[in-house]
């Protein structure tokens, strides 16, 4: 087998635009266009080494091709040897929803038990000392370990990471020394991609199948129908199962009671129980929060104090926060909640909290699965009492198309492609009692529009702005009654 060291390479990328003098230049397949049509490319810029499938062929003199059944994977493996340094301890976290909470109150638990961690996904990368904004739930396997081997040079070694169903398919986290693993929940998502929920459970169980090392520990969720086929998956890598949930038999949500600064919690973990107030609203928020509590103490950290914690926790951006209230008291919640399953979960957890109305304002995604739009529609009709349909990121569709597809689900829905002026319109609708939610971007900011152009575009400012607005006219309107 070929030792990557042998290769002197001076660093490796899958862009060529990227590609500098000594690199390893990564030809990989894409959905759109074929890697190998940019080899050339890459050779001028200095590549020394091109990995792609077999069947490549080079003229160039002085340049090794590597040709390889999967060079997704193989790129991985190499990205792995290259950057030699990883955090001692990785656990990561798939699913369809609640993974950035699991990995962010992951990081929460580690650092109030006195440990240098780290999160890295959807928003970014988060450790002491580094905090920048992500691209990719996964980055790719160059960028990803590098990041690690950046954290464990600055000596955090104890990181929790999302795993997407696109980065698990695609290779990214193969050559990442996994700990530990666990799985959230499995919903409809990303069949534009995965084309079926078949494929789409594939991709998630290769965390289990074939990344985690045998014995490592694993957390499930045992709400979940697909539960018996993750710890299934677990048992043939003599994996040791901590499941949670409402049916956990490890940790286990035995009653929960809102307050008006969180909730109150009866929990038994690991057949202890305990009495604590979560600071967060939601149960959903719950059940990620003993997600990452049986990750934590999978790990060896002590059930007590570990379980003490979780009344550390602190709100996560774009994740049912609270990003404004009008002066009568009636809050607006900004939550990423963009699946049928997320906007179903979000919406319940907020009508008990109604005394008035429930609404929401949320769109759907362009060159994205088309058949969750309507399901949408109809779950925001079964649940909001009034419905703002708006664009949410069209890409290359043309948005009205999109809107109308939503609306099919909700027809007495309002319809206001702007987002800004969709918000706005909610927000006049607010009175006293009524709560509303607006749902699909969270912690984003930025809408691609369907030119192409990149429209800033941030959920809790706008929603700030707009309540800013919205109350100043009420004084000015209240000055001259």
């Amino acid at each position: 087998m070929l030792d990557v060291q042998d290769l002197d390479l001076s660093g490796l990328t899958a862009d060529s635009r990227q590609v500098k003098p000594g690199y390893l230049f990564a030809a990989l397949a894409g959905r759109v266009r074929d890697g190998r049509i940019y080899i050339e490319e890459a050779i001028a810029r200095g590549a020394r080494v091109i990995l792609a499938t077999h069947g490549t062929k080079i003229s160039a003199q002085g340049v090794l091709l590597l040709e390889e059944s999967n060079p997704r994977k193989k790129f991985a493996q190499i990205a792995s040897c290259f950057y030699k340094k990883q955090p001692k301890i990785i656990v990561s976290v798939t699913g369809t929803n609640g993974k950035t909470s699991v990995v962010s109150f992951v990081r929460q638990l580690w650092e109030h038990l006195g440990v240098l961690s780290g999160s890295l996904g959807t928003l970014g990368v988060r450790a002491p000392g580094v905090t920048f904004p992500g691209g990719l739930t996964t980055p790719d396997p160059a960028a990803l370990h590098a990041i690690l081997a950046d954290l464990a040079d600055r000596g955090i070694e104890h990181v929790a990471l999302e795993a997407s169903s696109h980065g698990l398919d695609q290779c990214r986290l193969d050559g990442v020394h996994l700990a530990a693993a666990a799985f959230t929940n499995l919903t409809r998502d990303h069949l534009d991609y995965h084309g079926t929920m078949t494929a789409y459970l594939g991709a998630k169980l290769r965390l289990f199948n074939d990344l985690l090392p045998k014995g490592a520990p694993v957390v499930l969720n045992a709400d979940d129908p697909a539960f018996p086929i993750f710890r299934k998956a677990a048992a043939a890598r003599d994996a040791r199962v901590l499941s949670y949930g409402l049916r956990g038999e490890d940790l286990r949500l035995v009653t929960g009671v809102s307050t008006e600064s969180g909730q109150m919690l009866e929990l038994c973990v690991q057949e202890k129980l305990f009495k604590i107030h979560f600071p967060l609203r939601g149960s959903f928020q719950v059940m990620n929060a003993l997600c990452a509590l049986g990750l934590v103490v999978a790990m060896g950290w002590p059930v007590d104090a570990a379980t003490a914690a979780l009344t550390t926790l602190k709100v996560i951006p774009g994740r049912l926060q609270c990003a404004a209230t009008r002066f009568h008291g009636a809050p607006i919640y900004v939550d990423y909640a963009h699946t049928p399953a997320a906007l179903e979960t979000v919406l319940t957890a907020l009508r008990p909290k109604s005394k008035g109305k429930l609404l929401v304002v949320f769109g759907c995604g362009g060159n994205r699965d088309r058949g969750k739009r309507t399901q949408m529609g109809v779950i925001a009709a079964r649940l909001a009492d009034a419905i703002i349909i708006t664009d949410d990121k069209p890409r290359r569709e043309k948005s009205e198309d999109i809107r109308a597809e939503i609306c099919i689900g909700c027809p007495k829905a309002y319809n206001i492609a702007n987002r800004y002026i969709a918000i706005q319109f909610a927000i006049s609708l607010l009175q006293q009692d009524d709560i509303l939610l607006v749902a699909g971007m969270g912690h984003e900011q930025e809408n691609i529009v369907i030119d192409g152009k990149v429209q800033l575009c941030d959920d809790v400012a706008m929603c700030q702005h707009a309540v800013a607005l919205a109350d100043t006219s009420a004084d000015h309107l209240g000055e001259g009654a």
